[in-house]
């Protein structure tokens, strides 16, 4: 079920469906009851190619609930495998943009840990190396601007952990605003964490050429006055 709220759509064809999700909004159904931007997006397919019976969609990747941004769904079977396959090869090129509740270390970064999730507590934490189940997480970063006690950073994932760009900066010192799992002392007002996939660009799944979509940051406080956001997006 729906409750018929608009979808933010960013690309479509054939193969692809590209759309913003809203900080808040789980990207496919939880525990919570809660409608999710698959079902979302499937109503949208539906009504708009008048299609009459189940809509495919396949989630190829995802952000977290709180976590606002581009997201993908293919809309084939042939083209969920490709752009699977492009996510988990790292074909795909993902910048996020997130701002810090703590000055961040000027200037550029790589970041690299190993990371286990605890499923139960949905937490994520560094662990040695070797340790069982642990993922090598990378991530480069580039702090765009520092004021008032906090910093805009652009992030570029390199694997694709749960969680590894807020532990990445939460292991700098500067977790990111509204993320008390991670650090951050004060919520945001809309629950949201300050962390936006801003711009995806992946291969096509059929034919020559790149699908690249871009979204802006929500429109909220803590987004705004940030001069650099306005040359990125």
């Amino acid at each position: 079920m729906t409750n018929g709220a608009p979808l933010d759509v960013l690309h479509c064809c054939n193969h692809v469906l590209c759309v913003a999700k809203p900080a808040g909004l789980p990207v496919v159904p939880d525990a919570s009851g809660d409608e999710s931007l698959l079902e979302r997006a499937r109503a949208w397919v539906k009504a708009e190619f008048k299609k009459p019976g189940d809509v495919f969609l396949g989630v190829v990747h995802r952000l977290d609930r709180p976590v606002s941004g581009v997201v993908c769904f293919a809309r084939t079977s042939k083209g969920a495998a490709r752009l699977t396959a492009s996510f988990r090869d790292g074909v795909a090129e993902k910048t996020y943009v997130a701002v810090t509740s703590e000055p961040a270390p000027a200037g550029s970064a790589a970041v690299e840990h190993w990371l286990l999730k605890d499923g139960g507590r949905n937490v994520v934490s560094i662990v040695p190396e070797g340790t069982s189940g642990a993922k090598l997480a990378r991530t480069e970063l580039r702090v765009l601007e520092t004021k008032r006690g906090r910093s805009l950073v652009e992030l570029h994932p390199i694997s694709g952990r749960s969680h590894q760009l807020r532990v990445a900066m939460a292991s700098l010192g500067a977790p990111l605003e509204g993320d008390l799992k991670y650090g951050a002392t004060e919520p945001l007002p809309d629950r949201s964490v300050a962390l936006h996939a801003l711009r995806l660009r992946v291969p096509h799944p059929t034919r020559d050429g790149f699908v690249e979509v871009t979204t802006p940051p929500p429109n909220l406080a803590v987004w705004r006055g940030w001069k650099p956001l306005a040359d990125l997006a």
